[in-house]
């Protein structure tokens, strides 16, 4: 074989190499795991409770789940959630009641719970209207201090004593009143505190 010949054959051989080389490093498309789950994050929806004229539960969790109830105080209340069915008074006007104990120790009297919710029907709006005023009157006249606070779009009145800090008011045919016994939330969030609690209790847990 001629010199020629043997230098074709070389570069004949090396295009080859190179072709080879070039083919082998080509990375194919990255296909899935299929034992790899694709993880989505879900989604979070934040629904504001929406306060309507409400039928009178028969269970406190409700009124305020506990849950609900503890994210807003910020921590877990000891103890269980009592419920307490009313009886109507025909004399007052009102028609049912339910009241709701949460944080009651064993052995505990329901007085001692340091949280309590309570809703109450009656026969018309200016009838609940008119009890909440009296229950408001009460409390002032006995030493009581009471401020308007904003209860969603609706207006409640934030009565403090010496034990207890209340917050009243009705929506059509129904009372609603959220207390906390006196330390259990500082002063300066109280009223937004027990605001919430009182537009949770006024929303149906199912729209809430």
């Amino acid at each position: 074989m001629g010199v020629r010949a043997v230098m074709a054959a070389v570069a004949v051989a090396v295009a080859l190499g190179s072709t080879v080389t070039a083919c082998s490093t080509v990375t194919p498309p990255a296909v899935p795991n299929p034992r790899i789950p694709t993880i989505v994050p879900p989604t979070s929806f934040s629904r504001v409770p929406q306060m309507v004229d409400r039928p009178l539960p028969d269970d406190c969790e409700l009124v305020v789940p506990v849950e609900v109830l503890h994210q807003r105080l910020g921590r877990e209340l000891p103890g269980e959630l009592k419920t307490i069915i009313g009886i109507p008074e025909p004399s007052l006007g009102r028609t049912g009641k339910i009241d709701c104990y949460y944080g009651v120790g064993e052995r505990q009297p329901l007085a001692a719970a340091p949280v309590v919710v309570g809703l109450a029907s009656y026969v018309d709006a200016p009838t609940a209207s008119g009890r909440v005023t009296e229950s408001v009157t009460a409390e002032r006249e006995d030493g009581a201090t009471v401020t308007q606070v904003d209860v969603s779009k609706h207006k409640g009145s934030l009565v403090t004593t010496k034990d207890e800090r209340l917050l009243m008011g009705s929506l059509g045919k129904t009372t609603f009143v959220a207390r906390v016994k006196a330390g259990v939330v500082p002063d300066d969030a109280v009223g937004a505190f027990l605001a919430a609690i009182a537009q949770q209790s006024m929303t149906p847990v199912e729209e809430a």
